[in-house]
């Protein structure tokens, strides 16, 4: 492994002799670190994706006319554009077309059910939706949901789980303009071309989709726009660049809105982090771009490096493996359920993958074990990271330049102010000037370093810095809950040790983070307890080394009802996000534990209802070879496996 850290005086040389990234962040808009790259080294390969590939000058020059179709649809600054897209070229052409015509781009998961993505385009106000062709059912505008859907669509959704959510789906009227829509089937072998448009006409009802005035295929409206793009004046500090989904344990709706010195500056540290490497790296982008974790380290930090980018729709084990052995990137940005995965396969199926130099793991805590595994199949240097989608999200990294110190999420980025403090300073006073803790601590604000705990003690984490958010979309106060002076309560408790390095040893809150995608139980609850027979539910993360954690739900039937796990099942495929269904029930039998006020002691449950030796074994099943899009799983050459990968919120980096 010693050569794949390599010597830092070496890469610094190298550094000295190569075109620079930007020198910082400040007054750079999101669409910035293109252009600089596009600048700065325009003939060098920005993207491979299939047979087809894009330099920076070219991908640079396609957002330019991207960014004037849309000027063309009429867009203003400020306006919402939703993108539902895997990792498509297209998908980095839409959203740094979008900022440069002054608009906000919305992050759309394809793991959404059709309701939860037409709240986000209703609660954004979304005016045009960039998306893929086989979920343009899911927007509610346009054509092609004017057109009946066969009986045939409706029977085969409702065998594979993909059933329309029709209790929801007709009440939300549609802000959308225009859909434009985007398709991967061209760059497809041939036998999966004819795959692809079978999958499309089971969840469109259509074998070919209209154009017209409400919907549109991307390409044909940029190639049809003739004017030239107007640049928009743009405030980096306080304009919104992005949208996403996120929440509380509590399931209440939000939406972190980050700004675009938000992503410039958290893609300049991890720039920064690299020793300032520019145009010598080839980075592997399999994270899903709708993700946190995804935009920042690959989309944003790929072109703060000028790195080139080896995109793939989706996460497939062996196509993943093929991709190194072939492609030869250096960088790889992961998840611990692909790393997992890939041991498994490496076991009994050795490759090449010795050109990787760093390995760097988020979305969900990386075990030793696993990180070491891999470090062995690959010769690279594996380290973890930690954020939040509210701070852009990477906050922590391990260190490149050194050996690895697995098990914890390393140290600050740049500009990074970290602090672990008493989790009872929970509240400031609005009517004195103290701080008011869960049991009667009182700190004086004037020194509330009182809050802080030494090295080891266990707290609550907490950053600043300018990659911290504007706040959640419309909501000051669930803003000024999460951000208090500057600094964003992670709810995360972790400690430091006396070398600086940071681990996380739990959270405060009851979030069950799953492939790095928060659960919130109370959501999963609502669905399981509307099922007919349900007295009551509860829902816990359990652990898992390949996903961090499972979801168990425990149910409690009504007296003289019937256990009827396939309806529990199916109920939960209807309503709820692959991400957010239990891999696991259990029936409770008496009373689920509450307190006297009511309220579920999940503690207990997580106890009764452990799984004996570690791990029920269905679960390990359902993970074995497929972290991808579920909207592409007929690309894949284990279709039957499902797919689940990295949405990013509080804790998810290491999150």
């Amino acid at each position: 492994m010693g050569h794949m850290i390599g010597d830092m005086a070496a890469h610094l040389a190298v550094a000295a002799t190569e075109p620079a990234g930007i020198a910082h962040y400040s007054g750079i808009a999101a669409h910035g670190l293109l252009r600089h790259a596009a600048t700065v080294l325009p003939n060098r390969t920005a993207i491979r994706y299939g047979h087809q590939k894009w330099t920076y000058e070219q991908l640079n020059y396609d957002a330019v006319r991207c960014a004037a179709m849309f000027q063309s649809l009429g867009i203003r600054p400020g306006d919402c554009v939703g993108i539902l897209l895997p990792n498509v070229p297209e998908f980095i052409i839409a959203a740094n077309g979008v900022w440069r015509a002054g608009g906000i781009v919305v992050a759309l998961s394809p793991l959404m059910v059709e309701r939860e993505v037409r709240e986000m385009i209703k609660a954004t106000a979304c005016r045009f939706v960039v998306c893929l062709d086989m979920l343009s059912h899911m927007i509610g505008a346009g054509e092609v949901n004017s057109l009946p859907r066969s009986h045939f669509s409706d029977t085969i959704d409702s065998i594979s789980g993909n059933a329309k959510d029709s209790s929801h789906a007709e009440e939300l009227p549609s802000t959308v303009e225009k859909t434009l829509l985007v398709s991967i089937r061209e760059h497809l072998p041939a036998i999966q071309q004819v795959g692809y448009l079978w999958m499309r006409r089971q969840k469109t009802g259509m074998w070919s989709l209209p154009s017209g005035k409400r919907i549109a295929w991307f390409w044909e409206e940029v190639d049809k726009t003739h004017r030239e793009w107007l640049p928009v004046p743009i405030d980096p500090v306080h304009d919104a660049a992005y949208i996403l989904p996120t929440g509380g344990t509590t399931a209440n709706p939000k939406a972190v809105t980050l700004s675009h010195q938000n992503l410039v500056a958290n893609a300049w540290q991890q720039y920064v982090w690299t020793n300032r490497l520019f145009g010598t790296e080839t980075m592997l982008a399999v994270l899903p771009f709708f993700h946190s974790y995804g935009l920042s380290a690959t989309v944003l930090g790929g072109a703060a490096m000028g790195a080139t980018l080896i995109l793939h729709h989706r996460f497939n084990t062996r196509q993943v493996i093929r991709l190194i052995e072939e492609e030869r990137p250096t960088v790889f940005h992961a998840v611990p359920a692909m790393l997992t995965a890939m041991n498994e396969r490496l076991t009994s199926n050795p490759a090449d993958l010795k050109s990787l130099r760093w390995v760097i793991s988020g979305g969900a805590p990386l075990e030793p074990e696993v990180a070491m595994e891999f470090a062995g199949h690959s010769g690279a240097l594996v380290v973890e990271g930690y954020g939040l989608s509210e701070a852009s999200p990477v906050t922590h990294v391990g260190p490149l330049y050194q050996p690895p110190r697995y098990g914890t999420i390393g140290m600050p980025l740049p500009e990074t102010e970290v602090r672990i403090i008493d989790p009872r300073c929970d509240e400031m006073s609005t009517d004195d000037t103290r701080w008011v803790a869960s049991d009667d601590l009182m700190v004086d604000e004037n020194d509330i370093q009182a809050c802080d705990f030494s090295s080891g003690t266990v707290g609550e984490l907490v950053v600043r810095g300018p990659q911290v958010m504007l706040g959640y979309w419309r909501d000051a106060q669930s803003t000024s809950e999460a951000i208090r002076d500057g600094w964003l309560h992670t709810g995360d408790l972790a400690t430091v040790d006396a070398d600086g390095f940071y681990r996380i040893v739990g959270r405060k809150k009851d979030l069950i983070i799953t492939s790095g995608y928060n659960v919130y139980p109370t959501e999963v609850e609502e669905v399981l307890c509307n099922v007919p027979g349900v007295a009551g539910a509860a829902v816990v993360g359990v652990l898992d080394h390949a996903c961090g954690e499972v979801v168990k739900a425990i149910v409690q039937m009504r007296p003289g009802a019937v256990w009827d796990e396939t309806a529990l099942r199916s109920a939960c495929n209807l309503h709820l996000a692959k991400h957010k269904r239990p891999r696991i029930y259990r029936r409770c039998e008496g009373e689920l534990p509450r307190n006297f006020l009511g309220k579920l002691i999940r503690r207990h449950l997580r106890d009764s209802f452990a799984l004996p030796s570690g791990r029920d074994g269905t679960i390990r099943d359902s993970v074995k070879d497929d972290v991808g899009i579920g909207a592409s799983e007929i690309v894949s050459d284990t279709p039957k496996q499902p797919s689940f990968e990295p949405t990013a919120t509080k804790g998810e980096y290491h999150e």
